[in-house]
């Protein structure tokens, strides 16, 4: 996603990761006032089924009856739309979406998964003729349903006086997600008055753990052709984008997403963050609202698509409208990885694999990958510690000449064929996967309410125990893929100990307290996290382990390497490249330091 904010959630990924990473390198070497005025006066307040009424404008001012006959009270009707995958209900006062429900699909408590139950307004305001001030939200419509090859159809019409009229339209085809909507007029709307249309919904919680969902919900939205940006997801936030092509409300696995027509020049965008801490009884996440500025000449004739349904990637990529890139893969490479890499390899996997096998296989097809990165690390560093006699020999020369003690060793690795640096290199290289696989997990659609072994759905934390009490930073259960993962970055660090102390550098920090500290924070962070995450890394450490065992048992010999050293050694060796460069800038530091003593 090309100019997405970073997610601080997966910022602290990314920092445990890179953790993880830097132990490894040491152990082998990223308004228009008018519209915002409009929105305040409209905001949203908190009610039992998530929505009040919203204040109305007076239109009734001078009791002029063309309009009285519509915005009297009358008693609104609930009309069904539904097809396939959705069921909708509207309200004839207003032409209000009071319902929609996709088929066949739960919560996380078991309950039919809605997006909307009274919970989302949408509302166009517009000026008439005579310069009175109406919205859709007060009047009351006149159904008419139909059928038109395959495609239902429901009219909502508003007669405000003779040959004066307002209409919305809904159209959902048989087997889509999504509905049309559009708004005409005839004989009612001043000509070029701006127009706004108001849409607010609060996102329903759907899973388990409310705090992990909100990280994964967000407004986005798409602007300037293939750009994608969203607003905060730890807190409030509002924007006004430009050149806006789609709006979408994302709740982690589902999406609300209103595709105008043509793009709109100006858009006021706000999200309010609704959770707090942990709450079993916390039923949104995020309240948010957009305000569009729509303009027309005599007629109105403003048209609209809008998604409800699930957050899947190659769902989302059928409609051509860019929509599917409001999921985060994560930024820069790391969403190339997984688009072109991780997504066509699971979907390969899990159709013909149950979805836990699917994540062991693609882990071992990883791991896989890797191994000759984890090879020429682990050479890498049988060489350092082979060397590593005369380094301290060297060390031991020059305690006091730093600049002469770096030369030396430097022309020792130089003269063995050892590059300190060829040690890391291949393991920096492993960032983009690893980080890759962290974003691909969470926003996994396939993986909801997928079981496997102990844990019931791999989108959500696999807890094994209920705590009676909550654990600051942990929780209030015990999941247990997050452990075994835990356990197995013991392990590995427990066997690669020693021969990090060998190999570890003067001057270098200590990073005995760092390897005991990522069991700890792989235990904490990931408690809340998705199990199908916790799964692939306790695999990718437990293939880890058996990778180096074989390496240093059957592959590697540290014989043969110290034979070849000794035999580098006899050979002349022509500098070149970086090392050329460094040693040379080491010979001129040095004869800078001389002639300071010498003065």
């Amino acid at each position: 996603m090309e100019e997405k904010k970073f997610d601080p959630y997966q910022f602290i990924g990314f920092i445990l990761i890179a953790l993880i990473m830097t132990w490894m390198l040491m152990n082998q070497q990223p308004v228009d006032e008018t519209i915002a005025t409009a929105n305040k006066e409209t905001s949203v307040a908190s009610s039992a089924n998530g929505m009040d009424e919203r204040p109305s404008v007076d239109p009734l001012q001078d009791n002029n009856s063309n309009y009285a006959a519509v915005l009297q009270s009358q008693t609104a009707q609930q009309i069904d739309l539904s097809n396939e995958f959705l069921s909708f209900t509207f309200s004839t006062k207003g032409g209000q979406m009071t319902a929609a429900v996709l088929t066949g699909l739960t919560n996380y408590v078991g309950d039919p998964l809605t997006l909307v139950d009274g919970n989302q307004y949408f509302n166009l305001r517009f000026t008439t003729l005579d310069g009175r001030n109406l919205q859709t939200a007060d009047l009351y419509f006149t159904p008419q349903q139909r059928q038109e090859n395959g495609t239902s159809i429901l009219e909502l019409k508003a007669d405000l006086g003779p040959n004066q009229w307002i209409a919305m339209t809904y159209t959902l085809p048989e087997s889509d997600y999504m509905l049309g909507v559009s708004f005409a007029s005839n004989g009612i709307v001043r000509s070029n008055a701006q127009q706004e249309l108001e849409w607010t919904l609060d996102a329903f919680r759907n899973s388990r753990s409310v705090e992990y969902e909100n990280r994964y919900t967000a407004l986005t939205y798409g602007y300037e052709g293939e750009k994608v940006d969203e607003l905060s997801v730890t807190s409030d936030d509002e924007e006004v984008a430009e050149d806006v092509q789609w709006i979408g409300y994302k709740q982690h696995f589902f999406n609300s997403i209103l595709i105008p027509s043509n793009s709109i020049e100006k858009v006021r965008l706000d999200s309010k963050n609704l959770v707090e801490s942990e709450n079993a009884e916390q039923k949104f996440t995020k309240r948010y609202t957009s305000v569009i500025p729509l303009q027309s000449k005599e007629k109105m004739n403003h048209k609209f698509q809008w998604y409800f349904g699930p957050s899947e990637y190659k769902t989302l990529q059928k409609y051509g409208l860019g929509i599917e890139k409001n999921i985060n893969f994560g930024w820069g490479i790391f969403g190339w990885i997984n688009k072109s890499v991780f997504i066509p390899l699971f979907d390969f996997l899990s159709s013909f694999l149950p979805f836990g096998i699917a994540i062991i296989i693609m882990t071992i097809i990883v791991r896989l990958a890797m191994s000759p990165v984890t090879y020429r690390s682990y050479v890498s560093q049988i060489k350092m510690k082979v060397l590593k006699p005369e380094v301290d020999e060297i060390n031991a020369k020059y305690p006091k000449d730093q600049v002469k003690r770096q030369q030396e060793t430097m022309a020792l690795y130089t003269k063995a064929g050892a590059n300190p640096m060829s040690g890391c290199l291949p393991a920096l290289l492993q960032l983009p996967v690893f980080y890759a696989l962290f974003s691909f997990f969470p926003v996994a659609y396939a993986l909801r309410q997928k079981s496997f072994l102990w844990a019931d759905d791999l989108s959500s934390y696999d807890s094994v125990y209920d705590l009676p009490f909550n654990i600051p930073f942990y929780g209030d259960h015990i999941s247990l893929f997050p452990i075994l993962a835990s356990v197995a970055i013991f392990i590995y660090t427990m066997m690669t100990m020693g021969q990090q102390q060998a190999t570890q550098q003067p001057g270098m920090p200590n990073m005995k307290f760092i390897m005991y500290l990522m069991p700890l924070m792989m235990l904490f962070f990931f408690n809340n996290y998705a199990s199908g995450l916790s799964l692939y890394y306790f695999v990718s450490n437990i293939l880890t382990i058996v990778l180096m065992l074989v390496i240093k048992n059957f592959v590697v010999s540290e014989e043969k390497i110290f034979a070849q050293i000794e035999e580098n050694k006899k050979k002349p060796k022509k500098k070149g490249g970086f090392q050329a460069r460094l040693q040379k800038a080491m010979e001129e530091a040095e004869k800078q330091q001389r002639g300071k003593r010498g003065r």
